[in-house]
């Protein structure tokens, strides 16, 4: 098992994510009462979201709910106007995002759009809100293509986008002491756009570190067969397996693995391994999978303590279990949002468009600006990566000091050795 010295790269982490002052504390510097304009025009701040309470991807939409539902809690504290979060399922369909997006701006005066779970849907959101002018958040979109493709104005992603995710995937195998360091890669590559951009990003950035990619091998998005990447990647000698697969296609390649006799020494399933489900399907089999969600327990700053004792107040916790990572990943949506409105000093779209493109946020994903095209500033965020131990998820990259981090798990033991 890695068990390095952690103290280096922790204290430079929080000197940049953690020393936040008041505005990391809070997630808002103080009560502003907002002019009005644009989508709204009246006292209240309505914001609308379609999120997957149904469909594949239904396992993440009650934390995601949780998530808006504790930032616009956040959002009503400090903003002396009453903010209102109108919610739809879209059952995990474009076509619904869609649908439930025009209801909900027909039949209210929408300030703002806050997307949904995967970039699938997200893009359906912010496609919608592109083309009526209002300001969209969207997280749990890795997806950076659309950013530079599709002429965006209103779409702003405060979330890892490919290039963080494989920044942190070689962050973390750098934790792994140099002699017992795994060099062959192998990627899984979804048959989607983000599955093609995400497998290049990692092919590129590993590379270059000195890793050998021994295989990149596509498969069918809702493929129930993975025998045969299980037979390559054992051929090949894969040491660290990656990919971007659903929930229930990363699930069930993890049961045919243990079918098949064979498991990688690293494994990282970005989305895959995301929700809880993951655990509730798995159990013990599920161990010592990493992720990258966006945000993970263990991180601190940015308004972390505050959102725990929020979650523990609302929803409550068993003992033992930790916030599930959709959680953070949507209440650091609502944080932007937050933080915008103050700058903006108004619902009008331009003046929250021009807060989106000026401003430095401080959440609990970390401290981070925007591109024009909505992206976050390449280099800002340091997307981090988490582990499943114990049936929760930990930070184990960067190496921080929060309560819920742990060392990273390594090697991932046979499956007799379990």
């Amino acid at each position: 098992m890695v068990d390095s010295n952690r103290s280096q790269s922790r204290r430079s982490y929080i000197k940049t994510v953690g020393a936040l002052g008041a505005v990391g504390t809070t997630g808002l510097a103080g009560c502003t009462r907002l002019g009005t304009g644009g989508g709204g025009g009246d006292s209240t701040v309505t914001i609308a979201a379609t999120i997957p309470e149904s469909g594949q991807f239904s396992s993440l939409g009650k934390d995601v709910k949780r998530g808006y539902q504790l930032g616009v809690d956040l959002m009503n504290e400090q903003l002396d106007q009453e903010v209102k979060l109108i919610t739809k399922d879209d059952e995990s369909s474009a076509d619904l995002v869609r649908q439930n997006l025009q209801k909900m701006v027909s039949n209210n005066d929408v300030d703002m759009i806050w997307g949904s779970f995967s970039s699938l849907l997200v893009t359906a959101g912010s496609a919608f809100a592109e083309n009526k002018g209002l300001p969209f958040l969207g997280a749990f979109f890795a997806y950076e293509q659309p950013h530079r493709n599709e002429g965006y104005e209103w779409t702003y992603s405060p979330f890892p986008k490919s290039r963080d995710v494989a920044r942190s995937t070689k962050g973390m195998l750098g934790l792994i002491p140099e002699g017992e360091r795994p060099s062959k890669v192998g990627i899984w590559e979804p048959n989607t756009g983000w599955g093609g951009e995400q497998a290049d990003a990692w092919e590129q950035t590993l590379s270059d570190a000195g890793y050998d990619v021994v295989l990149r091998e596509t498969f069918q998005i809702g493929s129930k067969d993975f025998s045969t990447l299980i037979s390559q990647s054992q051929s090949a000698g894969v040491e660290v397996l990656l990919s971007n697969p659903t929930p229930p296609g990363g699930i069930t390649s993890i049961n045919q693995m243990q079918s098949n006799g064979w498991a990688p020494k690293v494994l990282k399933y970005v989305r895959g391994a995301d929700p809880s489900a993951w655990w509730s399907a798995l159990g013990k089999k599920g161990a010592y999978a990493c992720m990258c969600p966006g945000w993970v327990p263990g991180l601190t700053g940015g308004g972390n303590q505050q959102m725990r004792s929020a979650y523990e107040e609302k929803y409550g916790l068993k003992d033992g279990q930790l916030i599930r990572t959709a959680v953070g990943g949507a209440y650091n949506v609502a944080q932007v949002a937050g933080q915008a409105l103050e700058a903006a000093e108004s619902t009008d779209p331009k003046d929250v468009q021009s807060a989106l493109r000026s401003e430095k946020f401080e959440t609990v994903i970390g401290s981070f600006s925007f591109e024009k095209n909505g992206l976050p500033a390449k280099g800002e965020l340091t997307a981090p990566t988490g582990q499943w131990w114990n049936g929760n998820q930990h930070t184990v990259y960067p190496d921080v000091d929060g309560e819920a981090a742990i060392d990273f798990k390594y090697p991932i033991p046979s499956w007799s050795e379990r």
